[in-house]
């Protein structure tokens, strides 16, 4: 059973989180900023009484994940197929949770990641294999005559770690896992009218710390003193701006294995991907979102 008070932190980022997400919403127009939507939603969950639990994810078109707004970004949204990927903690306990906004016309798309989420969330009690949810989303979505992603997942939550175990797959598996009450999980099926792989681009602008060890350069000390405050959970390069030779410094901690960085995932024939995600808590008889 789940510490009471370790519920309701759950519960508050949950909260939190959506109401961001209904803010962030309509903030995603032509002709808009993706750093100016970036910088409104993290401040709005800092004035609610949260903070990010990863850099806001703004992936666009063929981008499935991990692309956010670097310094001086100028990019606006046209045409696009706008994923936002948005996470929210409260003393480390973590809520998820990703909606497209479509601008492209491609409304199908949309409509089969969401369809999946709510098929799966039907599915999640105690006792559940996470095999049989993939399959679920894998047929959801190929009702649309669309793909999954393969080789994306939903995963676990716990506290100051983002991407835990369980891996909620996307498709059919032989061997999953089974749900137990108790555990923090976000499904987030991803459709695309691709072939359903994403593979990693050139673009870096989210890290993480894997390892903390002596550094020599004072630059990078000076690094390593801004990260901190993130106790591992992942940053962006945006956040580090006042720091001195960040980009150097990010790329030296990279090289001696102490941050990890994340490229833009980008399906692999740049087929549209379309995202849908929420955060729950797997209870006696169900589960409870959060999001």
């Amino acid at each position: 059973m789940m510490d009471a008070e370790v519920l309701d932190k759950y519960r508050k980022a949950g909260a939190i989180l959506k109401q961001v997400r209904e803010n962030a919403i309509p903030m995603v127009k032509k002709g808009a900023r993706l750093l100016d939507v970036a910088n409104a939603i993290e401040a709005d969950i800092v004035a609610k009484g949260g903070k990010p639990a990863f850099p806001v994810n703004i992936s666009l078109n063929d981008e499935a994940a991990h692309d956010t707004p670097g310094i001086g970004d100028e990019r606006e949204f046209g045409d696009d197929m706008v994923k936002l990927d948005i996470g929210v903690h409260v003393d480390g306990y973590i809520a998820d949770t990703a909606v497209t906004v479509d601008l492209s016309g491609n409304p199908d798309l949309v409509k089969a990641s969401r369809k999946a989420l709510e098929e799966a969330i039907k599915l999640v009690r105690p006792g559940v294999n996470t095999g049989q949810i993939g399959a679920t989303i894998e047929e959801t979505i190929e009702g649309f005559g669309l793909k999954p992603v393969y080789n994306l997942t939903g995963h676990g939550l716990e506290r100051y770690v983002q991407h835990a175990e369980p891996a909620i797959p996307n498709k059919r598996i032989g061997q999953g896992i089974i749900l137990e009450a108790g555990q923090v999980i976000a499904i987030e099926p991803f459709a695309t009218n691709g072939i359903g792989i994403v593979v990693e681009g050139q673009v870096v602008e989210i890290f993480s710390t894997i390892k903390v060890k002596p550094v020599r350069m004072p630059s990078e000390r000076e690094a390593l003193k801004a990260i901190e405050q993130y106790n591992g959970l992942p940053f962006a390069r945006r956040w580090l701006g006042d720091v001195k030779y960040i980009d150097r410094s990010l790329a030296s901690l990279m090289r001696q294995g102490i941050i990890h960085g994340y490229p833009v995932l980008v399906e692999h024939e740049h087929g549209l991907v379309s995202q849908a995600e929420h955060t729950m808590i797997v209870t006696e008889d169900g589960c409870e979102l959060t999001t």
